[in-house]
């Protein structure tokens, strides 16, 4: 991890960590797997619900079709994150495109499902033949290419949101194929294709709320929240713990993108403090007990010095 120092108008000024390492592209060969798996199994399975003309498949081709933007939007966010910025106006890189993605991801995910619904509740009261076999078939096939694009993305969703909203959309594509299983059963073992307009809704119920929990979180970051994994009141007594630390005010912290958590603050030394040394330790504290590799520290050393501080 690199660190600099400056001086502007007396006060010192660090940024640490600037070498960030990048969560989402460590897992851009299994996004790049998935999509591939997806898209394939998504023609297949468009084709053979418009033949069987089973609304389950459709809506679950629908839920692929949706797979195959948001597997193909994570992957080229995880690009365009991973790259320089040589406009020199990007002071933060480019990795928030992660999080635009993961917003388009559940945006995809709630129309996905609302036509679904949509068309199940249109169905109803409604005759409809639907062929059993062909659900059963390509019901099973998907599941089987849902489990392994599962088993692909599940380690890097817990690192990197963009990864999460690609692994949230399978999550939801396996239950679909579990519920084009149970409909094709249930149409086979009691002949009313009633049951295939059920599951759809169900899909389509799932869907919506893995939708939203994805998109309260997306808001989160883009409303810049203190981050989930980082306890503020700890932060700032673990900072006032240090001896040459007599006040810490104007604390911010936020998340860039996943695991990359940066905060700024004012840090008030007691009289002879080192100002170096203090930097030093609060940055290590930062780093090592709340995660925190890139901080913008303000030292003042009078401790009557008026502040001319933000009022948000």
């Amino acid at each position: 991890m690199s660190a600099s120092r400056w001086d502007v108008g007396g006060n010192t000024f660090m940024g640490a960590g600037h070498g960030h390492g990048h969560a989402g592209a460590r897992h851009r060969w299994r996004l790049g797997v998935a999509f591939v798996l997806v898209a394939g199994f998504f023609v297949i399975e468009l084709i053979v619900g418009l033949v069987s003309g089973s609304l389950a498949l459709l809506s679950d081709a629908g839920h692929m079709a949706a797979d195959v933007v948001a597997l193909g939007a994570a992957l080229t966010a995880t690009t365009i994150a991973s790259r320089p910025d040589r406009s020199g106006r990007r002071t933060y890189g480019s990795y928030r495109v992660e999080v635009f993605a993961s917003g388009f991801t559940a945006l995809l995910m709630l129309g996905v499902s609302a036509y679904v619904v949509t068309e199940a509740v249109g169905r109803i009261g409604e005759p409809v033949s639907v062929s059993f076999g062909p659900m059963l078939l390509v019901g099973a096939l998907g599941l089987l290419v849902n489990v392994v694009c599962l088993f692909l993305l599940r380690s890097g969703s817990r690192e990197s949101i963009n990864v999460k909203g690609a692994y949230l959309e399978v999550v939801a594509d396996a239950a679909g194929s579990v519920g084009v299983l149970l409909g094709g059963l249930l149409v086979a073992l009691t002949g009313a294709s009633g049951w295939d307009t059920g599951v759809a809704m169900a899909i389509g119920l799932f869907v919506t709320v893995r939708a939203v929990l994805l998109g309260r979180e997306v808001l989160t970051v883009l409303g810049q929240h203190a981050p989930r994994d980082v306890d503020l009141q700890s932060l700032v007594s673990d900072l006032e713990a240090l001896p040459a630390i007599a006040e810490i005010h104007d604390v911010h912290a936020w998340t860039l993108t996943s695991g990359m958590n940066v905060a700024t603050a004012h840090l008030v030394l007691r009289v002879g403090a080192d100002s170096g040394e203090v930097l030093q330790r609060a940055q290590t504290v930062l780093r090592d007990q709340h995660g925190i590799e890139h901080a913008t520290l303000q030292v003042e050393a009078d401790p009557s010095q008026d502040c001319h501080s933000a009022t948000w």
